[in-house]
């Protein structure tokens, strides 16, 4: 959608624009296509022009003037929108409110379903293009670009208001809301070159914290997303090889985050329904706390695992629970949690589980499994910064 240079602003910018349009004109899908239409114009005139002064003003005006073609085209039907499009008081205003939090819930409208709120949710404020929704979703980009056309088309026929949910809305489209947010992160957290999306996703989990502050699961999941972006720095090595959690240098961990993210745990823990993102940052609470890889507390992890598996059963979580079952029963305990895992469809394209079982193969003795599992592992993910790791492994089995 955008490129290279100009992608962290442009990110921040599109809900910030679509937000101010949708509000003035109250025609979510009209908007969006206009502010995508206003992106792409950004993205070619930009590099050669340079960023202007006040760049969401820019864009602002560059989605009105396709708005306004837009109604222009269905002539007289829109005349009164293209009147107050043209009105100079309408005009763009840095002044204006960042309506980012009321678009997010706007997507997550309970009209469409819980795939359409995530894809739409993904493109409005997360700013990721149709392909890279379409590859998360393992589907055809033609199919989610009419997935997503169509949600649009089912938010203009519910008669959607794009105004701040009430507490009963907001109750009932949360859990999607925190679904949509922790996918945001894990998008921006595994791969290094979308820092930005992690970063948008930690700023708008806050901005819901604010708005809910009594929701345990909402300060779960800012605790989670602190506690593990703590250790952002700490990733990857000077030459952007990937260093593993095990090796990684703790000094480099931003301590400031991991204190925020363990105050809101000590303030949650034990006044609600305990949920998975509670559940995963005490988790992550655990591993951040250990001085060493050789102090973490593997037992009270494995209890922990065992916990969300009930409270969110899903291969991704039997997936670490079979690292730790590996590090408090050995290695052949590990391998025998992930051999449930091998007619799981969900997993058939995710290099996860042959780096995993690679580990463990290692772990347990075996180097040959163990290089054909990391030789595996590396065809599979698209991340260089992982083939490099997972080459490199498999190299020193030989």
């Amino acid at each position: 959608m955008v490129s290279e240079p100009f992608e962290d602003l442009l990110r921040q910018l599109a809900p910030q624009v679509l937000g101010a349009l949708v509000r003035r004109y109250r025609q979510f899908d009209a908007c969006e296509d206009a502010v995508q239409e206003a992106l792409l114009a950004a993205t070619r005139q930009w590099p050669a022009d340079g960023v202007p002064e006040r760049p969401r003003a820019w864009l602002t005006t560059v989605a009105v003037r396709v708005l306004v073609d837009h109604w222009r085209s269905d002539s007289a039907r829109r005349r009164r929108e293209v009147t107050v499009a043209l009105d100079p008081t309408h005009q763009p205003s840095a002044g204006e409110p960042d309506d980012t939090l009321v678009l997010l819930f706007l997507c997550c409208h309970p009209a469409l379903s819980p795939p359409s709120q995530l894809a739409l949710t993904l493109r409005a404020v997360g700013g990721l293009s149709t392909a890279q929704i379409a590859a998360a979703f393992l589907v055809p980009e033609a199919t989610m670009t009419q997935r997503i056309r169509r949600a649009k088309q089912r938010i203009r026929e519910a008669g959607a208001r794009f105004e701040t949910p009430t507490p009963a809305e907001r109750a009932g489209r949360l859990a999607v809301v925190l679904h949509v947010l922790y996918l945001l992160f894990n998008e921006g957290y595994t791969n290094f070159t979308r820092v930005d999306l992690a970063t948008e996703a930690i700023r708008l989990t806050r901005l819901l914290h604010r708005l809910v502050p009594f929701e345990t699961e909402v300060a779960g999941l800012l605790a989670l997303m602190l506690l593990t972006n703590a250790r952002r720095a700490a990733r990857t090595d000077v030459d952007g090889s990937l260093v593993p959690l095990a090796d990684q240098c703790r000094d480099r961990w931003d301590r400031a985050a991991v204190a925020e993210g363990q105050r809101l745990l000590t303030r949650i823990l034990g006044t609600g329904p305990v949920g998975q993102y509670q559940i995963q940052a005490a988790i992550a609470a655990l591993h951040d706390e250990a001085p060493t890889a050789a102090d973490t507390d593997w037992l009270q992890i494995l209890a922990l695992y065992d916990v969300l598996v009930q409270v969110a059963p899903g291969p991704m979580v039997t997936l670490s629970r079979a690292v730790a079952v590996a590090m408090v029963h050995g290695p052949a305990a590990g391998l025998g949690v992930l051999g449930t895992l091998a007619a799981d469809d969900r997993l058939s394209h995710s290099h996860r589980l042959e780096a995993v079982r690679a580990h463990l193969l290692e772990l347990a003795g075996e180097p040959g499994a163990a290089r054909e599992s990391y030789l595996n592992a590396a065809r599979m993910t698209a991340s260089l910064p992982e083939q490099r790791y997972l080459t490199h492994r498999a190299a020193l089995l030989r």
